[in-house]
Parts: structure tokens; sequence; C-alpha cells
């Protein structure tokens, strides 16, 4: 037989493939160069010194010195992913921006959740402010969508922005504490900035500390402007719903996680793409009419406000579905630079003198941050939009522009590149009819420092209210002077007389009895008092439902990981049942156990081990199962890591089942509750059937079992 020639011979096609490839994997230098040897550096012999003529070296020192940028002075510490986003319901008759008018159409986004406070290092579970940022790459442009997952905010004048992030931040002679605002210098602030009162009851309820932020809503904060084809303008608030609904942890879970697993945040947002659980939101907008501006009890323009819902609906018209994890961290996530500036037409802004100050300083600090003018070259922050115009070199300039012109206008080449009519999609700012004079003032209509922060605490279920009262007596007990203390209890008493004297009462202060005036610190020097005196007075709407979490629950049982505890004791049908069951309900089964391995059922069968009781702890999984179907169950108590695993599952009021005898199980838990009493499996919100523990689950917790606590 003759053989095959090797163009025809699939083997050796194969190899020649294989050897092209690894040509193509060649390793080289910046300047395409292949590199033989990239372990030894060039010496002068064996053991001789190593000589100054080794480019290689130097080029990879060289790069390696200089890798690190200057983190974000905020939001430093941040998780990405890439999407697309989808509009299902046409708003061309409010903008004309085509990313919300053309129904159906799929526009690519990337996406940056943060933390606010701390450094890149930190952990995902501090009590915090969370960046929710989105990119559109647009056809027209890249438009910045730049929010938090907290509709208000601190402070009204981006004045007061360096003196809020300076309050927050460690303090300066010893650099304590990271990513904590549980500290003298930032309440003292806050005590002091009456305007801060509605944001701080929103970062001490349970938005602060987020389950995931896969379960957390967006928000735009100020107020936008649409501008429609007629040149009609009408204000915008934005919303990003989840679809998996708001979910939050516990303040002991919280710091429990910190230590476990610190990029808890980061993981999990990373698995659930990976594993095509890709989360999705809902964009939402307010919408209100050029004229009804001022038909408000509160200025729509100040920062530290919202519109409810009761009063103005959010009106769902797209879906955002993040499906992708970025290729490379720095590459994407770490150089990824948003601008509440990047705007598109029909989109615009409005006087809030917060987002005002907001265009200067994001253009300033990406300047500093990634050395160049030309960040938006980086593959990250590069439009999908062709960029043409006259602005040239600079560090890092990566676009080539041919030709002899850089300016306009110009005759040589043609007057281009050339300015786009209205008509054509060129950007035009909103006409505003402005007469004022020049004035360092602040109006009237900011001065309600706390009916709304009022009405978020009315908002509440009484169990969300008394982690509020929970989480100012923590971080209040860590001011070390007492005169702060007070100053922000007294604060307090403008918002809810009770709240602020439960919190004073373990801070080892005076409790006040009546409601205290307010302290403004926020007025210029020698400034009219009554100008700057704060108003204190009940909200027109008293509650908004939108407002808790507790009352909005969607079914928690989507994605959630859930424990199952044997030591050997279980029966594989079981297991099997219980796991097909989960899995349905689109949750998913972790086996843990002693060790790592398999590990066999009562009949014999294996199975294998997930995680370890050493490896993993229960404030890593939504919910726990005591797998083992012994009658008693107290072989598997009398492992004290298992104890511990159920009791912070207790503590943290997750589903439990139990599928052993609950009576006994319960007697052995000896569950702080039950020291004099034993409670039913009932009253411990402890279910004892997989169609009980699947109903807990959706609800996310048993809130009521903090009272048995």
């Amino acid at each position: 037989m003759e053989e095959t020639p090797q163009s025809e011979n699939p083997k050796l096609r194969d190899l020649e493939k294989n050897i092209l490839k690894h040509e193509e994997s060649a390793m080289t230098t910046d300047q395409g160069l292949k590199i033989n040897d990239d372990h030894n550096s060039l010496k002068a012999g064996d053991r001789g010194p190593s000589l100054l003529e080794d480019f290689i070296l130097r080029e990879k020192i060289t790069h390696f010195d200089h890798e690190r940028i200057p983190e974000r002075i905020v939001h430093a510490r941040g998780s990405g992913a890439h999407g697309v986003f989808k509009l299902h319901e046409s708003l061309n008759k409010y903008t004309k921006a085509k990313l919300f008018s053309e129904v159906g159409k799929e526009v690519p986004v990337f996406v940056r959740f943060s933390t606010v406070a701390g450094s890149k290092g930190s952990t995902d579970l501090a009590r915090d402010v969370r960046g929710f940022s989105v990119k559109f790459y647009t056809e027209e442009g890249n438009y910045d969508l730049v929010g938090n997952n907290i509709p208000v905010f601190f402070i009204q004048d981006a004045m007061n922005f360096p003196d809020l992030v300076h309050a927050v931040k460690p303090e300066p002679h010893n650099e304590i504490p990271q990513a904590a605002s549980a500290h003298d210098t930032f309440w003292d602030f806050i005590s002091l900035m009456p305007e801060s009162m509605h944001m701080i009851m929103w970062a001490m309820s349970d938005r602060g500390i987020p389950r995931s932020l896969r379960m957390m809503e967006g928000f735009g904060v100020h107020t936008f402007r649409f501008i429609n084809e007629n040149n009609q303008s009408t204000f915008v608030k934005f919303h990003w719903k989840p679809k998996l609904g708001v979910h939050s942890v516990v303040w002991d879970e919280a710091q429990k996680i910190s230590g476990k697993d610190s990029d808890f945040h980061k993981r999990d947002l990373w698995n659930a793409i990976e594993s095509g659980d890709f989360p999705e939101w809902e964009l939402g907008v307010q919408l209100i009419a050029e004229e009804d501006e001022h038909k408000f009890d509160f200025d729509i323009l100040d920062a530290t406000k919202l519109i409810p819902e009761s009063e103005v609906p959010v009106h769902l018209v797209g879906t955002m579905t993040l499906n992708r994890n970025p290729d490379n961290f720095f590459a994407e996530t770490e150089q990824v630079a948003f601008h509440p500036g990047h705007l598109i037409p029909g989109i615009d802004f409005t006087n809030d003198p917060l987002l005002q100050g907001r265009l200067f300083s994001y253009t300033d600090t990406q300047l500093s941050r990634l050395g160049s003018p030309n960040f938006h070259e980086i593959p990250i922050n590069r439009s999908i939009n062709p960029i043409r115009n006259n602005q040239r070199d600079a560090h890092m300039r990566m676009q080539i522009n041919k030709g002899a012109v850089s300016y306009h206008p110009n005759t040589i080449d043609g007057g281009c590149p050339f300015q786009a009519m209205m008509k054509d999609g060129g950007f035009h700012s909103h006409e505003e009819r402005i007469d004022a004079k020049k004035i360092r003032n602040r109006s009237k209509s900011f001065m309600d420092h706390f009916s709304q922060a009022r009405l978020f605490y009315n908002s509440q279920t009484k169990t969300e209210q008394q982690h509020i009262i929970n989480a100012l007596q923590f971080e209040l007990s860590k001011v070390e002077r007492p005169h702060i203390r007070e100053n922000t209890v007294n604060q307090l008493t403008n918002i809810d007389l009770k709240m602020a004297q439960e919190v004073a009462k373990v801070l080892g202060i005076r409790v006040p009895e009546n409601r205290v005036a307010p302290v403004n610190e926020s007025k210029p020097a020698g400034a009219d008092e009554s100008h700057y005196a704060s108003e204190v007075r009940d909200p027109k709407t008293k509650s908004d439902d939108a407002l808790s979490i507790i009352k909005n629950v969607k079914n928690a049982s989507k994605s959630r990981k859930i424990a199952f505890i044997s030591i050997g004791n279980h029966t594989a049908e079981k297991l099997k049942s219980i796991s097909n069951q989960l899995e349905e309900a689109g949750s998913k089964l972790k086996v843990v156990s002693s060790q790592l391995g398999s590990l066999k059922s009562r009949e014999g069968h294996e199975v294998k081990v997930d995680e370890t009781l050493f490896n993993t702890a229960s404030v890593l999984y939504d919910a726990v199962i005591i797998g083992d179907e012994s009658r008693s169950g107290k072989e598997i108590l009398n492992n004290g890591k298992v104890k511990e695993f159920v009791m912070d599952a207790f503590n943290h009021c997750k589903p439990i089942l139990v599928l052993s005898d609950s009576k006994t199980f319960i007697e052995e838990m000896g569950f702080p509750c039950c020291k004099n009493e034993l409670k039913s499996a009932e009253e411990l919100y402890i279910d004892t059937t997989t169609e009980g523990f699947l109903r807990s689950l959706s609800k996310h917790r048993h809130w009521d079992r903090e009272e048995l606590i």
C-alpha cells in the first residue's frame, strides 16, 4: 500500500497545525521578538554578574515594576461583567436616544459593582454603599449610567464630597479602620450635616449588606433629562430591579463572611455567570413632566431625596442580562472608566449641584489614575462608534491619525471631520432659560433634611427597623468621643424619637426625652441662619412599601446554595430526591462532611463530598439540611463543628431542614431560646419536610426567629 502524502495524512496534518499553533504561541518581547530563555538572565559566566545589556530582563522587570496603577479613591474594590441590554418598550415619546427607542435591539454593556470606602484589598461584606455603573456601547457613542444600590446620597453639593470621603476613609494619623464607617471622623461629619440623615437610614439598613451583587437594586441617584425629537424635556430617574429580588444578610453573618471569604460577592457573581445562572435586571424609569417639577413637597434636584414610587410609579422598559465574565480583571474591570458626562443624544443633565460637580471630578480622576487623556482608547472603554476628532498625541496614544490636518475649520481635508447636524445625531445641550446672579448659596427648597429619612424608616417592617437600630448602636459604639455619639443621636431624634432613645440606651450617653433642634454646619460663615435652618416635618407620603426589602421578597430559591451535612448516616434515595427538588427550584445542593473524597450512605452508596466542616462555614450557605436520618441525631451533633454550623444558621434566621427526629435534635442542639422549655420545630421555624423547607427557602429568611434569640 502506498503511503499517504503528508498534506493528506490526517495525523501529519494535525501535527503541522500543532507546530503552527506552537509557533503562534511563542513567548515574545513587547516588540514581538521571540524569547528563547525566560528563566535565566544574561550573565558574565555561569556565576558572574548580570549584564546591563540584557534588554529582555530589563523589559520584564520594568514592566513588573510599573504594572500597578493608582487605585480609585472611592469604589476601589470592584467586580465586573459583560452583558446585553434589550429594550421591550419604546420611550421615543420622551427621548430621541436610539438606545431607548428601538424595541428588541440588543446593546452590549459592561457593568462594574463596587464597595465605596475600602481599598482594593478590603472585604466584599463591609457595611457600605455599592456602586452600580453600566456602560452602554451604543451606535451613537458610549453612554454611562453611573449609580449606586441606594437611590440617594450623603450630601447635596459636590463641594462637600472631599470632606465626606476624607471623613469616612481610615483616619490619617493611624490608617484605621479599613472599609468601615464605624469611627469618630465619619460620625463627627455626619452629626454636623443633617442633610446626610436620609442616606444614613439607607446605609444602616439591610441595603448596606446585600446577600449578593445579583440581589440588589441599582439607581441613577440624580434626576436627569430625556430630550425628544421636538426638543421637549422630561425629567427622569433610573432604576435597576433585580429579577432575583432584593435580599440581604445580617450583620453578624456579614462580619463572619468577611473572615471566611472576603471575596464572597465577587466569587458569587463569577460563579453564577460561569454556571449559566445569568443575573438579570429590569430597567425602570420614573418620568416627570417639565411642568410638574415643583409639584412635590421636596426638590427633585436634591440628591438626598427620592421620588416615592407610590407617587410616581417605576415604568419597566427593558432587561439587562450579564452573560460573560471578563477575560482579564485588570484590562477590563480595573481599567474601565465611567463618567456621568458620557451622554448620547436624547439624554442630558439637570442643575443638581452634586451631579454638576461630578462632571468635573470623574474626568480629573481618570487622568490621574489611567495616566493619559487617551484612556478612552483602552479596549474596555473604546466606543463602537468610530472616533473622529482633532485631538492628538499625549501618553499612550493608540489611534494613528493620517493626513496633514488636525484643526477645524479647514479646507485641506475638505472640512473633515465636520460638525454633525442635530437631525443627523449631533448632540445638542438642552436650552434651559437661565436668568440669575452668580452666587454661592443653597436653595431653601433643599433645607428639608428629615422628612424622607422619616419616610424611609416608617416604610420598614418592625424587623428592618430593629436592624437599623442595631446598626446604629454598633457603629456609634465604636466612636470614642462621647460628644460625637450624643450629637448624632440628637440628629436622630428628628427622624424618630423612639429610635434615637433605643440607640442612646447602649451608648453610655444621655437618653434624649424630646426632639433636639438639629445642628447644621453646612451654612457659609455669616450666612442668614433662617435660610439654612433645617425643616422638621412629616413627608407628604407617610410610607412607601417599595422602600422595604421584606415587603417585596421574591422567590428566593433560585441560585441559592444549600449545605447537606452528613457523616454517612443518610439514605441515598432521600439525598437524591432532595437534590432533584432543589435543582428544579433553581438551588444548588453541596454535600458537607468531615473530610473530602466520597461519603457512603447507610446503604453503601457513595456520593462526592463538596466541602468539609473545616474549609467552609454556615455563613457561606443560604440554608442547611441535617442529612442524618437516625432517630436521635445525636451522633452527628457530637461533632462540634456541626453544632456550630447549625447554630450560626439558626441565629442568622436561615431555613433548616432536619431529617432525624426533630424533638431529639432540638434537645441536643440546646438552642438559646429553649433553655427553660422545649419548643417545637414549628415554633423555631425548623422544617421537617422537604416541601416545608422549599417554602422556607422561597422566603429567604425566618426573620421572626430573631425575637426568640
